[in-house]
Parts: C-alpha cells; sequence; structure tokens
C-alpha cells in the first residue's frame, strides 16, 4: 500500500472518534474468519458511532475501495475476509438501546453478542430465539447478515423472522430506516427522491412483473424450505402485499437479512422476541440400526411440537468412544445405533410433557423405525448435547494438514426430500472417496458435513472445487439451498446462478446496484463473486518450513501445525457473561490481538513467511503475545484444543535467544533463586520488602507496579514442620508423596503446614522426598532450558515412587499441574513422565476423590456453618474440574459453598506486577471477581486455590482469601 493512501487513512483516522489501524499486525488479525480463506485487508476501522461509519463509507466510495462489515468474525464461508477496509462493529457499536417489554421487543446495535442479550432479556422472561452454535459470541449483526437459525429454528425461526427494524447507512453515506410498512406508505415514500424512496422506486419497477416473480418461484430453492440463504431474498420480498394482494406486510429488512453487508452498512436493528421457553423438558433420544431409517422418521415426528430435532450418526458417536472426558456421556445410547435423533419437547406441566412423551413414542413404535427411544431429563440432556458437539469437534480436530473443509455443509432440502437426497448424496461422496458422516439439524432438513481435505494440496484444492460443484447440482436437482445457515459468502457465491437460474440471477446483479452502485459493500461475495479456489489460506504446494523448538510439539506434527489447529472459531471471544476462563485479556481490552484467535493467525502468518533464521525473531509475535496471561483456558475450551500458553513459552525462549531479557524478567523467572538466597536474612529481606520506602525503591527500579505489595518470605521453615508432624503420626499407613512447591515453601508455609496438618490428622502417610522447583517461573518467562533441567530431575526423582497407589500431591495448581502438563513437553523421558502425570494430583483432586472413596467423611470435621465463595486457579479450571474442590469444601454438613463465575483473577503469576500490565490485570479482575466478592459479608469466607489469586484478591478487594485446605483444616475435629 502507497504512501499517500496510508496519510489518507490515518487523516480519515483522525476525523474519527474511533480509530483506523493499517499496520501490519492488524491486518494479519483480520486476514482471516473461520473459513478456508485469507485476504490481507488495507486498514481496520473500530467505528464509536454512526457517524463514524458514514465517514468511513464517503471515504471508501471516494476511493473506489472496499468496505467489509466484521462483528465476531465466526464465518465459514468467508464473509468477513476481503481488499479494502474491515470495518469491526465489536468493539464499540454493542449497545442495547431499549427493550420494550409490552410488546415484547430490543433494539440493539450489531455489535451486541446472543447469549448476552439474553442474559439481559432473561429477567423480562423474554429471549431472542436463533440460537447457532457460536451464541456465545456471535453478534447480532452477523446474525441479520447471514440470516442466522441455529438448533432451534424449527420452534422459533430464523433471523429473518425476528428482525422489525433496521437502520443502515447506504454507499453514498445516506442513512434509511427500513420496517413494515403497509402499501400507502411504500408507495408515498418511492415518490421521494430520497435514498429510501428510490430504491423503492426501483424495486417496484424491477420485481413487478410476473414473468420475473414466476422465475423466482419456478427456480429459487422450495419455499417449505425455511432455512436457506440463496443470494438476496427477492423471493421473500415478493410475498410482500405491494406486490402480491392480501400478501405479508411489506418489509425491507427481509431483504437486508441475509445479504452479507454486500448492500447496506447495518447500525441498528429491532427485534421481535419471544417468551422464555417453557422450563419442563425432555429429550426422546430415538436410536435407528439405519440412516435411512432414521430419516423416514423424521417427517412423522415433526408433527409433535418438537423444539428441536438433531441427528448424529456411528461416525460421530464412536469419536467419544475411547475419550475420557465423554465416554461417561454415552451412558444413554443402548447397543451400537447407526443414527440417533434427539427430540426436545416442553412444557409447562410435568404432566402434559409426559402426556407428549407418550404420543411421541406411541408413534414411534407404531411406525416401527427405531429399536430404542430411552429419555433424557435434566443434566442428561446437557450431556447428551454435549457429546454431540464433541464428536464433531473430535471428528474435525485432525492431526496434519488434512481437515474437515467448510464448502458443503450446509445444504437444506425439503423433509419429504430429505431420505431420497442423502441416498444420493452418500453415492455422490463415496465417488469422490469421502465417507458421509450425518451430523444434522434434521428437522429442518439441513445436513452438515465437510469433506476430509489436504489445502495445500492442489489435487485437493481441484477436489474441493469438484466436490462443491457436484453438491450444488445434486442440490438443485431437489430445488434445496445451497446455504441453510451458513451463507454464501465467497465459498458458495459463484454457485448462485447455478441454484436460481442466469434470468433471476441478473435481477439480482440490479438488485446489488441499486443498491451500491459503486460496488463497495462487501465486494466479492453474492455477486461479482471471487473463485471458490482463490484466495485459500494456504498456498498449495508450498514449502513446509522447518522449525525446531525446545518444547515437543510431536503431537500436532510440530509448532506450525499446532498453532494451524486454530480454525478461526472465535470460541475466545466469549465475554465474561458466558463464564470459563479464555480469553482473559480480550475480555478487558476487547481487541482481537488478545484472543485466542489474533495469537494463533499472527503465529501463523509470521512462522509461515518469515525469512529469518530464527523465525520467532520477530516483534509482531511479541505485541500479540505481550497480553497472554497463559491461563491455558485457550487448552481445554478451545475446541482445537489451541495452547497458546504453550506456544508462548516456546516463543520467548527462543525470542530472547536474540534479544537478551530483561533483569525484571531474569529475577521473575528465578525468584525462588533468589529468595532462598537471603533465606538466613528473612527478618531484613522482609523488612526492605514491607517497608514504603525501601519496597518503592526497589518497585521503581525494576518496573514493578508501585500499588503492589511485594511478596514476603515465610518465616516459618515448612520442612522443619514436616519433619515434626513425620514423627508424631508415625503410624499413618495410607502413602502419598508431598510436592513442595517453590511458592507455597518460600512464601506460603502456613498454608503448607495446614495442608501437612490435615493430610497427617486425616491418616496419610506423607512423604517428603527432596526435589527440584516445579520451574513454573522458568516456563512462564521462556527460560526453557533450565526448566527442562528441572522436569528431568524430578521425573527421576519420582518415576520410581509414585505410583498409582501412592500419588503425588501438591498444593500450588500452576506448580503441581507442570506435571501433568509441560513436563510432557519437556522432558528427556516420555514414558516415565507420561506415567508420572497419570498419578500426580492437585490436593482437592486427591482429597475429593478419598471423599468418593469413602475414606474421608462428615463425621470428622465441624458441623459450624460457614459460608464460602470459591474461586478457582485458572490451570485447574482448565487442566482439572471445579467439581473436585467444590465437592471437597461442601463435605463438613452446615459448610455452604458458592463457585464464583469467574475468569482469570488478572493476576497471573508475575504479570500483575508489571508496571505496564497492572491496569490490565486489575481490570481483569473487576470483570466478574472482584465484584463478586465486594457483595458478599465479612463473614464469608473467601476461598481461593492459587497463590496469585489470593494476592489479587486481597489487591483488588481487601479481602484475605484461604486455601480450601486452610478451612478445612480448621474445621477438623
Amino acid at each position: 500500500m502507497d504512501i499517500s493512501y496510508n496519510m489518507r487513512l490515518k487523516q480519515l483516522s483522525d476525523q474519527l472518534d474511533g480509530e483506523i489501524l493499517f499496520d501490519e499486525l492488524t491486518k494479519q488479525l483480520y486476514a482471516t474468519d473461520a473459513s478456508v480463506y485469507r485476504i490481507l485487508p488495507s486498514a481496520v476501522a473500530f467505528p464509536k458511532n454512526t457517524l463514524d461509519i458514514q465517514k468511513i463509507i464517503q471515504f471508501a466510495t471516494k476511493h473506489k475501495i472496499g468496505i467489509t462489515p466484521r462483528a465476531a468474525g465466526t464465518s465459514l464461508a468467508g464473509q468477513c475476509v476481503n481488499y479494502g477496509i474491515i470495518v469491526d462493529v465489536s468493539k464499540h457499536l454493542n449497545s442495547i438501546f431499549e427493550i420494550d417489554e409490552k410488546n415484547k421487543t430490543v433494539t440493539v446495535a450489531p455489535g451486541v453478542i446472543r447469549d448476552d442479550l439474553n442474559m439481559v432479556l432473561k429477567p423480562y422472561n423474554l429471549f431472542f430465539g436463533p440460537n447457532t452454535s457460536t451464541s456465545n459470541r456471535c453478534m447480532i449483526g452477523g446474525m441479520v447478515g447471514n440470516n442466522s437459525s441455529g438448533t432451534t429454528s424449527i420452534k422459533y425461526g430464523v433471523t429473518r423472522d425476528k428482525v422489525l427494524e433496521m437502520e443502515v447507512v447506504f454507499s453514498t453515506g445516506e442513512i434509511a430506516v427500513f420496517g413494515n410498512e403497509i402499501p400507502e406508505e411504500f408507495f408515498s415514500t418511492a415518490k421521494k427522491e430520497t435514498a429510501k424512496g428510490k430504491i423503492y422506486n426501483s424495486l417496484y419497477a424491477l420485481l413487478n412483473d410476473e414473468v420475473i416473480q414466476s422465475n423466482i418461484l419456478k427456480e429459487f430453492p422450495k419455499p417449505e424450505i425455511h432455512r436457506r440463504n440463496t443470494g438476496y431474498a427477492i423471493d421473500e420480498l415478493i410475498k410482500g402485499e405491494v406486490f402480491k394482494e392480501n400478501g405479508n406486510s411489506f418489509n425491507l429488512c427481509n431483504l437486508l437479512c441475509g445479504s452479507e453487508g454486500t448492500l447496506a452498512f447495518t447500525t441498528k436493528i429491532k427485534l421481535k422476541l419471544d417468551n422464555l421457553p417453557p422450563k419442563e423438558t425432555i429429550v426422546v433420544a430415538a436410536h435407528f440400526d439405519s440412516i435411512q431409517n432414521c430419516l423416514q422418521a423424521v417427517q412423522p415426528m415433526m408433527e409433535h411440537d418438537l423444539y428441536t430435532c438433531e441427528m448424529m450418526d456411528k461416525v460421530i458417536l464412536d469419536c467419544t468412544k475411547n475419550n475420557l472426558k465423554y465416554s461417561p456421556y454415552r451412558f444413554f445410547i443402548e447397543g451400537d445405533p447407526q443414527a440417533i435423533l434427539l427430540m426436545e419437547m416442553r412444557s409447562h406441566s410435568k404432566e402434559d410433557l409426559l402426556n407428549k412423551r407418550n404420543i411421541l413414542c406411541s408413534e414411534l413404535e407404531k411406525i416401527g423405525l427405531a429399536y430404542a427411544m430411552p429419555v433424557l431429563q435434566n443434566d442428561e440432556i446437557d450431556k447428551a448435547l454435549e457429546l454431540r458437539k464433541a464428536g464433531l469437534g473430535l471428528l474435525g480436530n485432525l492431526i496434519g494438514d488434512k481437515k474437515a473443509v467448510a464448502c458443503i455443509e450446509d445444504t437444506a432440502v425439503a423433509l419429504k426430500d430429505l431420505s431420497s437426497y442423502i441416498t444420493e448424496f452418500t453415492a455422490l461422496m463415496k465417488g469422490f472417496n469421502q465417507k458421509a458422516v450425518y451430523y444434522a439439524h434434521a428437522g429442518a432438513g439441513e445436513l452438515h458435513l465437510r469433506p476430509i481435505l489436504n489445502l495445500k494440496k492442489a489435487e485437493d484444492v481441484i477436489l474441493f472445487e469438484e466436490i462443491t460443484t457436484a453438491v450444488a447440482h445434486l442440490v438443485k436437482k431437489y430445488k434445496g439451498s445451497m446455504s441453510g445457515e451458513h451463507g454464501d459468502g465467497i465459498v458458495r457465491s459463484s454457485f448462485i446462478e447455478l441454484m436460481i437460474g442466469t434470468e433471476n440471477f441478473e435481477v439480482l446483479k440490479k438488485v446489488k446496484h441499486l443498491f451500491d452502485p459503486v460496488g463497495i459493500m462487501n465486494p466479492g461475495k453474492i455477486i461479482d463473486s471471487y473463485s471458490i479456489n482463490e484466495n485459500l489460506r494456504y498456498v498449495p504446494e508450498r514449502i513446509e518450513p522447518e522449525i525446531k523448538t525446545l518444547l515437543d510439539f510431536s503431537d500436532s506434527m510440530g509448532i506450525l501445525r499446532a498453532v494451524e489447529k486454530c480454525n478461526g472459531s472465535g470460541d475466545c471471544r466469549k465475554s465474561e457473561m458466558s463464564g470459563g476462563v479464555m480469553c482473559p485479556s480480550f475480555r478487558a481490552t476487547q481487541n482481537e490481538r488478545d484472543t485466542t484467535r489474533g495469537r494463533a493467525n499472527v503465529l501463523r502468518e509470521v512462522l509461515t513467511n518469515s525469512n529469518q533464521v530464527n523465525k520467532f525473531n520477530h516483534k509482531e509475535i511479541q505485541h500479540a503475545l505481550e497480553l497472554c496471561v497463559s491461563c491455558k483456558g485457550c487448552k481445554s475450551e478451545c475446541p482445537s484444543s489451541v495452547d497458546m500458553a504453550a506456544y508462548k513459552a516456546e516463543f520467548d525462549y527462543q525470542f530472547q535467544k536474540e534479544n537478551r531479557p530483561s533483569l525484571r524478567t531474569k529475577l521473575f523467572a528465578h525468584f525462588d533463586h533468589y529468595q532462598n538466597k537471603v533465606g538466613n536474612l528473612k527478618p531484613l529481606a522482609n523488612f526492605i520488602f514491607s517497608n514504603s520506602i525501601t519496597s518503592f525503591v526497589i518497585k521503581k527500579s525494576l518496573g514493578i507496579a508501585t500499588k503492589r505489595n511485594l511478596p514476603l518470605i515465610s518465616s516459618v521453615s515448612l520442612y522443619k514442620e514436616y519433619q515434626a508432624l513425620k514423627k508424631q503420626f508415625t503410624n499413618n499407613t495410607k502413602l502419598l508423596y508431598f510436592f513442595a512447591d517453590e511458592f507455597t515453601s518460600i512464601n506460603d508455609a502456613s498454608l503448607g503446614v495446614d495442608a501437612l496438618q490435615l493430610l497427617f490428622r486425616l491418616g496419610y502417610d506423607v512423604n517428603w522426598i527432596q526435589h527440584k522447583p516445579s520451574g513454573r517461573a522458568l516456563i512462564s518467562k521462556g527460560f526453557l532450558e533450565e526448566a527442562k533441567s528441572y522436569a528431568d530431575e524430578n521425573v527421576a526423582i519420582f518415576k520410581n515412587t509414585v505410583s498409582k497407589d501412592h500419588p503425588l500431591v501438591g498444593i500450588e495448581p500452576s506448580a503441581i499441574l507442570t506435571f501433568r502438563d509441560e513436563y510432557l513437553r519437556l522432558a528427556s523421558d516420555k514414558n516415565s513422565a507420561q506415567s508420572l502425570a497419570k498419578n500426580t494430583y492437585t490436593i482437592d483432586e486427591f482429597l475429593a476423590s478419598e471423599i468418593k472413596r469413602g475414606a474421608i467423611t462428615k463425621d470428622l470435621f465441624s458441623s459450624e456453618p460457614k459460608t464460602i465463595k470459591l474461586h478457582l486457579h485458572c490451570h485447574q479450571k482448565a487442566l482439572s474440574l471445579v467439581k473436585h474442590t467444590f465437592e471437597l469444601l461442601n463435605l463438613p454438613v452446615n459448610f455452604q459453598v458458592t463457585v464464583i463465575p469467574s475468569g482469570c483473577c488478572g493476576m497471573a503469576g508475575s504479570f500483575g506486577y508489571e508496571k505496564e500490565h497492572y491496569e490490565i490485570s486489575m481490570k481483569m479482575g473487576e470483570l466478574t471477581l472482584f465484584p463478586a466478592i465486594r457483595k458478599t459479608k465479612n463473614d464469608v469466607i473467601i476461598a481461593a486455590t492459587g497463590t496469585s489469586c489470593r494476592h489479587q484478591i486481597q489487591d483488588g478487594t481487601g479481602r484475605v482469601a484461604l486455601h480450601p485446605v486452610s478451612i478445612l483444616n480448621h474445621a477438623l475435629l
């Protein structure tokens, strides 16, 4: 991009309340979405209001460059990638303007997240019905642009059914509001010389033609296919009473929905809401011994007022058989079904629901297609739905370059055609040597299937187009829709003419020109589309760079392919309202660069294209990873298990080979070494650390936030306390090994004493073998060679002693869980490291397992009532389960425990101590954790499992948090 253009962009940015960025890092972040495509934009805009959008559009029109609206960027068809300016509405345009409880409507900005909106609406007993699989991060603007639907479309319809009004900006910069209009209003507006008037006048002249209307009815998908996104919805528009006597109300929103930002830029949306669904619910999980039997059952079952009707096949089910997490979720499966149909029914009364279930099951028995029909209730329903989702995720999470590619996964046909269509579809896939996998919104006639292809190979790129073309012809045969809910984008736009016929496609061209005569609105989509094989994320037959790493990424065939596992689904963009951990810095900044996806994009771009000998030696990666707090949330919450904490550790190690780390970094990495050095001078050291003058000097000189308190060295010797307890409890027989992590031993020995006392008093023979520190601080700062030596020594120390019957138990989650995480990538003795990992537990996990087997009982503890609010360390949430600590604290009879639905506390080891990160650190805490604690009464006990968490809670709220073992030790009789 030339300098003069960048100068003009800078001038435009200066005129906005928001901003425009055009640095290489930002452009790389927005070059991809959740599709197979990659286009580097010229700039990315972050408007704060409608006036900003007008100015951006006027700039684009003047310079004849494209603008592409973008919300969460989760599009599977390439709708959100383009040349020109990407306009991100997610950061600022996220207001809920008005909730009209009486009329059941809500007016929102395009950047409002669907699930977050419904949480706000819940007290009004209202909700927005369409619910995509991305509902915890997708935004209303994107749902409107894509005409999204989801599992409940059979009950609540698609987004188009819910849009009452839209405020939009045209390519001229003019603003218009569209909504329901009677013919008199329409024709009155059509006479005006406004942008809206001209559009009405021209649309009427274009579509009020019997031949054109006849062609539309003849060629467009069958009207009973409710989920359809095929070009522009002119078939919906001509149903309006402007064109048809006794027709529907005319509403141009019907056309704008599903137009993918190619006609106008949406700035405000008024939605129709529904009452919350009935609370009483069951799911009938009908089992079938063939796909055909399953599909034949769909149409009669849809007569039973179902809320969802979802199908999964044996291939998906089999993916979960040997999975440790999901195999227990298969509890309801009987025999070896070829397909299962999950049918949800709801009612306000249990009696009515039972009656509905009996009628449905009776008909299932009568038609004789299902061989089993277990009924699921309560959390069983969630587990079944999670199993369905997990199976597809496991299927798509392939190692290597072959991936499940989104191109034909969104076809929809009429229900009566579904069985025949899938028969032909299966034969078609077999011809391409592809195994058909059935994952369907069966009640809506929509099938989700992705072929497995390697788009780094030229022959598979050709196959990619051939398969899509063949499926398009098959869908056309059944007068179906090539896209049921995922949109046309790049991947399907070039097939629209085939799907609706040349005459109708010419009408779409005229519609596009009418709204966007200059052609700046999301160009290359729907009209004048890019080819399906253009702008692919990977260049076919590229030479794969060889990248050597210290951490072992062989499980992903190297770090580059590990990074490439990120498919852009954007799970890392969910807000704190949706719970979970990922991605804490993004939640605080709302910057794409601070998502796991954004960081993966930058790593992939740079590692693939770098000409440096050390491909990690790039400032772009450093900037992208700067606010990553290594919470590990992505490792468990990302469907592709993108492990950004591991990639960051490797980057820091490699980058520091060429760029000397600061003194502060070295001190944080080796904190245990330096604090042990002053072990004999604890009183003096603690005085220096706590004195306001000397501590200020230390913090100021090292770049530590002056508002932080420096951690003090414990006056108690934990090892001496252990020796005394060991002598006292000589008759204990249940042997375990104690890992004395560096954080507890040096800074929090009183907690260590509580843990040891609790274990000994409960009858355990605690053995403490002298060992190396965990290396957690070294790993977090990229000192991997030293961390590797610690890992090797610890593995060697424990490999011949720790076993299933004699586990290794530790207190600090971030330390003990290195045995289950980083040591598997660091240790030289892989087999021993893996064996050790299986028998290593946090103290919470260990005690919870002992409670489960009856070794620890309620009667051992006081019955004194206590109210406890619990916050768990991020690493525990990612690598373990919250329920272990929750169940542990619930053991005493009168303990009332509530888990705070918090993400990362924000301290994250040394991150919160660093002066440049202090404000972000505190902002993370303010999202959920701090407010939840401030609301509690002073007699409520705050429990937190991580040492960083406890420090952050004290700094942020003034409250002292206790580790659960301290609480239990003091309650032990």
